[in-house]
C-alpha cells in the first residue's frame, strides 16, 4: 500500500530509509496514536507542517506552478514536485510566490482503499517491523513449519466458546526485573515486544507497568496480564485484584508470576493454584501438554520447549483445567482458568524461555487466554498470532 497505487505514499514521503522526501519523513509516526495520524492522512489540509509547504509561483511568461519549496539561493529558488522531481527557477523569472492555504497531499487518498486495506497501512506506519527475539543459548526448538502452523491454529479456534466482542480494549502489561539467564525469564523483553505486537490491533490501548499496577491502571483496564517474580506479593495486593475483579475484569498470570513468595496460600485465593519456594517441582525441557474441553481453545495437544511446575499450593478442585501435563507419574495442571469474584482469571505456566513467545501456537492460547479474561471474543486476536513469529517455510 505504501509503495503502490492506489496510494503510493512513497511518491512524496519516506519511511525507514525508503522513499522520497516530497514531504515529512514518517518514520516517526510509532510514536503517534492511530486516531491521529489517520486524521493526518483523512484532513490533509487540517495541520500544515511548516517545513513542507506548498508554494503557488506564477513564472513571468505565465507558468504556474505549485510545489514544495526545498532551498533558495540569491539567484533561485528549487522546488520538488508531487513526483519528486527538482526544478530551479530563477528568482528574476518569479512574478508571485506564495504559500497554498492547502496541503500539498491530496484529499481522498483513500476513497478506493478497502477497510482491510486501510487497517494493513496503519500497522505499517505506527508499527516497527516485528522480528522473532534472538536467542542466546543452546535447546532452542526449530521453528513450527508453515502447513503445521496453519492446521494448529484451526484446531485451536475449533470448538471454543466464543464471548461478546468489544469496540475498545484496555490490556496492562505488568513485567518486573529479569531473574534468570539469558533468554530466561526475560520480562522486560516480553512486556516491549507484547507492546509492540497489541498496539497492531487498532481497538486495543495497552500499557506498561512495572511490578504492580498504578491504582488509575486498575481503574481503567479490561484486563492486566502479569509475567513477572510477583515480587512484594501481599495480602493489601490480594485486595486490590479481588476489587479488579469484582467489577467483571480479568486478570492473567504467567510463568512465575504464579509465585506467592511469603503468603503463596493469599495468591492462591485468586489465581487457584500457586507457586511456593521450597515446596513446588519444577522441570525444563520437552513437555506435551493434554487439553480438556475448555472455552478457550479446541486443540487436544500441543508441543513446547519449556519448564512445568506442579505440587503447588492449593486445590485443583477450584480451577478449571484447560491443559496439563504428566510429571512425576501423575497429570499436573498447566494452563487453566476461574471464574471468580466477578471477573475472570487465566493461568499459564509455560513462558520460562524467549523463544516460547514466539511460537506462533503458544501465542494463540496466551492472547485468546487474555481475550477471554477480558469478557471479549476469543478469537479477537487472530490477526496477531504469526506477526513476527517463529515459522519455517
Amino acid at each position: 500500500m505504501f509503495f503502490s497505487e492506489p496510494i503510493n505514499c512513497q511518491r512524496c514521503h519516506s519511511i525507514r530509509g525508503e522513499g522520497h522526501h516530497v514531504g515529512p519523513d514518517l518514520s516517526n509516526l510509532v510514536f503517534r496514536d492511530y486516531a491521529s495520524v489517520l486524521r493526518d492522512i483523512q484532513q490533509p489540509s487540517a495541520t500544515l507542517n511548516p517545513d513542507f509547504l506548498a508554494y503557488n509561483i506564477q513564472t513571468k511568461n505565465g507558468d504556474d506552478v505549485t510545489a514544495v519549496l526545498q532551498s533558495e539561493t540569491a539567484a533561485n529558488i528549487t522546488l520538488i514536485d508531487g513526483s519528486a522531481q527538482t526544478r530551479a527557477i530563477p528568482k528574476a523569472d518569479v512574478a508571485v510566490i506564495k504559500p497554498s492555504a492547502i496541503s500539498f497531499m491530496p484529499e481522498g487518498l483513500l476513497q478506493n482503499v478497502s477497510p482491510s486495506q486501510l487497517k494493513d497501512l496503519m500497522t505499517f506506519l505506527l508499527t516497527m517491523p516485528l522480528e522473532p527475539a534472538q536467542v542466546r543459548i543452546s535447546g532452542e526448538p526449530a521453528p513450527r513449519k508453515a502447513a503445521e502452523v496453519a492446521a494448529a491454529l484451526e484446531e485451536v479456534s475449533s470448538g471454543a466458546t466464543k464471548c461478546k466482542p468489544s469496540e475498545s480494549l484496555k490490556i496492562v502489561l505488568c513485567a518486573g526485573p529479569k531473574d534468570h539467564g539469558e533468554s530466561e525469564h526475560d520480562y522486560p523483553l516480553w512486556q516491549k515486544r507484547w507492546m509492540t505486537l497489541l498496539s497492531q490491533d487498532e481497538h486495543v490501548h495497552a500499557e506498561m507497568a512495572w511490578e504492580w499496577p498504578k491504582p488509575e491502571q486498575f481503574q481503567t483496564a479490561d484486563a492486566v496480564v502479569f509475567y513477572s517474580g510477583n515480587h512484594g506479593w501481599n495480602t493489601a495486593r490480594e485486595n486490590q485484584l479481588e476489587s479488579f475483579l469484582s467489577r467483571g475484569k480479568g486478570v492473567v498470570f504467567v510463568h512465575l508470576a504464579l509465585d506467592g513468595h511469603e503468603q503463596p496460600k493469599s495468591l492462591a485465593k485468586v489465581t487457584g493454584l500457586a507457586w511456593q519456594s521450597g515446596v513446588s517441582k519444577f522441570r525444563h525441557g520437552p513437555l506435551k501438554l493434554a487439553f480438556s474441553p475448555n472455552p478457550v481453545v479446541g486443540c487436544k495437544s500441543m508441543d513446547l520447549v519449556d519448564e512445568t511446575y506442579w505440587n503447588l499450593v492449593g486445590d485443583t478442585k477450584d480451577v478449571k483445567i484447560i491443559a496439563s501435563s504428566p510429571e512425576d507419574g501423575e497429570t499436573q495442571p498447566q494452563v487453566w482458568e476461574r471464574e471468580y469474584g466477578g471477573g475472570r482469571v487465566f493461568v499459564c505456566i509455560p513462558g520460562h524461555y524467549v523463544w516460547t513467545f514466539d511460537d506462533p501456537v503458544y501465542r494463540a492460547l496466551l492472547l485468546r487466554g487474555i481475550c477471554w479474561a477480558a469478557g471479549q471474543s476469543v478469537d479477537s486476536f487472530a490477526d496477531l498470532v504469526a506477526i513476527g513469529a517463529r515459522i519455517a517455510n
